[in-house]
């Protein structure tokens, strides 16, 4: 197979692509695949802190770790969910995650160990610098766009409480974020803190083996029952093909989780009924023992809702493999756990289930022109971009329904923002925060780890597009068709930065090399000398020059055709050149064969010096 490899910058050694995207989780595999998608052609790198592709499905092994949200939903819409959970596993999320990555060819364009410490932007250049760690030496890149798609979990740290005593205790104390491979939980007494969405995937899970279970919680949280697997998907699969039954499964199942959620805000008081009489159900009858540990004192949806795979916790609640204890933490003792009602919970390992640490922009230290941002201070423009931050942006999912979702229009969005800078001839698009109303916090949702992270977060406003909701509903109807140029402030492109880079990252050796081909400069050198000769400096050649090209373009790869359909043309020719105008002119293929995918020169005739351009 015959590859571009990404430009490098022969003065300074930096890598350099038109996109650069950090986090090779489910956001930045699903960015990278719309890019080659929508953009062919375009140059991107993805930089990965870990060692393996899967982010936050790839971090966290404990037992029972599995999506809370359905798989229809949570899969990428390019590539429908396969598998017969439609609330999947951990390990086979993170299988998903990296078949999409390597049926893509996007798994070779990431660089692994590599922790993006800072970014700077320069407006002169028109470009960020971003600096990362890599062992304990440094790298540098360079983009013309920047797309944090690392999520907001810190991976470094957990949230732990200081407990009184933890050192006193003769037993086992583990952190579900840093859960130890060769823990053995068979035939021992555990004791789970926590009462969120970890807590309740942990304790069946685990009961399973235990002598006992016990979950400690100091309020209960909202808990509600879904099958592991979808009857309705199944019989949709069987009957229709694969990608028609997985659109009608996707649209159900949104139409169904935006419909409970508007419920629960506009009749809390149905639902809070609804959630009961199932857990009453599902715990044979006993009313009282739901109404002290499953009944919040907060309204449904002020936090998420612990999905309950086929009523898992209800059943080894009931088979007495399981209990809860609603209670406060004296202190820990040599055997386990005293409260503050005096007993004592015996335990051989407790785990520390009370929550994660967020990290905006995966703490990145950011910086424009010199001067530092504060992403707490910045304002949210559509949910991904930063008012005042230019050629930025950022991927957060939905609070109220799956993370993809919002990922995926937020990919599309920035592919179309990028496509209209192209035809304009812009360098740079950067919000300008104008009439937004009132701040208000970027995450609307009461639990603690988010309220002790919510100062840091951008903030944002009330009027559109410093609106981030949590409607896909409505994000889906307007986010396409969005008025780019609306509160956003464009750069024109320098001509004579346009045709220098675009010349010099044409001639350079060791820009355009082709790989898996024989060694050959992709154009004429001595025509390419010619022509830049020909023109004072600074000014952009009025002439014509060859640039070749292959049929995958620099950093993509092949894309694989829509199943049942034909690849369009837009994927089968070449996309990118130097022509410095806003719309590239008609080209003309020099030489003689089809015009079918494969390698060879397009002539390209440069405009005036007084236009401004695009280089890809």
């Amino acid at each position: 197979m015959t590859t571009l490899e990404n430009p490098v910058d022969g003065t300074t050694g930096t890598e350099h692509v038109d996109v650069l995207i950090v986090g090779a989780g489910l956001s930045g595999i699903g960015a990278a695949w719309r890019l080659q998608q929508e953009r062919p052609g375009t140059t991107y790198a993805i930089l990965e802190s870990r060692d393996a592709i899967g982010g936050t499905w790839d971090l966290f092994r404990y037992p029972g770790v599995r999506s809370d949200s359905d798989m229809f939903t949570l899969s990428y819409p390019f590539r429908p969910w396969s598998g017969d959970r439609s609330l999947a596993s951990g390990e086979s999320i993170r299988d998903y995650i990296r078949d999409t990555a390597r049926e893509g060819g996007i798994d070779r364009n990431i660089r692994f160990g590599t922790t993006v410490v800072s970014a700077s932007w320069s407006s002169a250049e028109a470009r960020w610098t971003v600096q990362a760690r890599v062992g304990d030496a440094s790298r540098t890149y360079s983009c013309s766009f920047l797309y944090m798609c690392a999520g907001y979990y810190d991976y470094g740290r957990g949230h732990q409480p200081e407990f009184p005593g933890v050192e006193d205790f003769g037993g086992l104390f583990v952190h579900p974020q840093f859960w130890p491979a060769d823990l053995d939980h068979t035939g021992k007494r555990v004791v789970v803190i926590g009462s969120g969405a970890t807590a309740v995937t942990l304790v069946p899970a685990m009961a399973e083996a235990a002598e006992h279970v016990t979950m400690l919680q100091r309020s209960p949280s909202y808990l509600t029952v879904l099958p592991s697997t979808d009857p309705v998907a199944a019989a949709l699969r069987r009957r229709l093909p694969a990608r028609l039954a997985h659109t009608l499964i996707r649209s159900k199942n949104i139409l169904l989780s935006q419909g409970f959620y508007q419920l629960a805000r506009r009749r809390p008081d149905r639902v809070k009924k609804l959630l009961r009489s199932v857990a009453v159900r599902f715990l044979g009858g006993d009313a009282g023992y739901v109404d002290r540990h499953f009944t919040p004192r907060y309204e449904p949806w002020d936090q998420r809702l612990c999905v309950v795979p086929g009523g898992d916790i209800f059943r080894a609640i009931r088979a007495g493999r399981a209990s809860v204890v609603t209670d406060h933490i004296d202190r820990f003792v040599g055997s386990g756990v005293r409260l503050a009602s005096g007993d004592v919970l015996e335990a051989d390992i407790v785990v520390s289930a009370t929550g994660l640490s967020l990290l905006p922009l995966g703490g990145l230290e950011l910086t424009v022109d010199g001067e530092r941002v504060d992403p707490g201070d910045t304002m949210a423009y559509r949910g991904l971009m930063l008012g005042g931050v230019p050629n930025f942006a950022y991927c957060i999912g939905y609070t109220n329904a799956s993370w993809t979702l919002r990922a995926d229009l937020s990919s599309r969005y920035v592919c179309r923002l990028l496509d209209f800078m192209d035809r304009h001839g812009y360098a740079s698009a950067t919000p300008a925060v104008t009439a937004a109303g009132a701040r208000r916090p970027l995450l609307d949702l009461t639990s603690g780890y988010v309220q002790r992270a919510v100062d840091r977060f951008p903030k944002q406003g009330e009027r559109d597009p410093w609106i981030t909701r949590q409607n896909y509903l409505l994000d889906v109807l307007r986010t396409g068709r969005a008025d780019l140029r609306r509160d956003m402030r464009f750069a024109a492109k320098s001509p004579a930065r346009a045709a220098r880079r675009s010349l010099e990252e044409v001639a350079s050796g060791a820009a355009w090399r082709r790989t898996g081909s024989p060694a050959a400069p992709p154009c004429s050198p001595a025509r390419r000398a010619a022509s830049a000769n020909s023109s004072p400096a600074g000014s952009v050649p009025a002439a014509a020059t060859s640039c070749c090209w292959t049929a995958t373009p620099p950093g993509s790869t092949p894309w694989p055709p829509r199943s049942g359909g034909r690849t369009p043309a837009s994927r089968s020719r070449p996309s990118w050149s130097t022509s410095p105008t806003p719309r590239p002119p008609p080209r003309r293929r020099s030489g003689s064969g089809a015009s079918t995918p494969g390698s060879g020169c397009w002539s390209t005739t440069r405009a005036s010096p007084s236009a401004a351009g695009s280089t890809r």
